[in-house]
């Protein structure tokens, strides 16, 4: 829910990443590290720092190719990538592919395979998050509403 209250805030993350999600007691999930956050209250997106380091594994097409145009949605595409860390059980996104190849085959198509253990629901979720087109993508309030009627169906059995 905190990503769908700082996308209604019109505040950027900007580095969701599995590495920075921390489960407190209670299990009540935190998100750190906003070194890359910004708000986008007047502009509705940020563009990046001229030779800022940022995550490539976890940014979005815009970001690497729109020339640094950030966007609440940019934050929906890292969601999809944090998603995969979790099914994997922190496994590393683009397994076994350079910086180079993964922004080559991301411009083709190519889009994560869907993990092993990973359900056909969560994976559409996860694809849904990595359309090129940032506009395609899901809002964080719809993804919110998706993963509650999810849940609430599986524990129907």
């Amino acid at each position: 829910r905190l990503q769908e209250y700082l996308a209604q805030k019109r505040f950027i993350h900007g580095d969701l990443a599995a590495r920075n999600v921390l489960v407190g007691d209670g299990l009540v999930v935190k998100i750190s590290d906003f070194g890359l956050s910004s708000d986008i209250y007047h502009r509705g997106y940020m563009r990046e720092n001229v030779g800022r380091k940022i995550p490539l594994k976890w940014v979005s097409p815009e970001r690497i190719y729109g020339g640094g145009r950030c966007t609440i949605k940019s934050d929906v595409w890292s969601f999809g990538v944090l998603l995969y860390e979790l099914v994997t059980l922190g496994g590393v996104p683009y397994p076994g592919m350079t910086m180079r190849q993964i922004m080559d085959k991301l411009k083709n198509g190519y889009r994560m395979e869907r993990p092993d253990d990973c359900s056909i629901l969560l994976y559409d979720v996860m694809k849904r998050c990595w359309k090129w087109k940032p506009v395609e993508r899901p809002s964080f309030s719809d993804l919110f509403n998706e993963f509650d009627s999810i849940l609430n169906f599986d524990a129907d059995y």
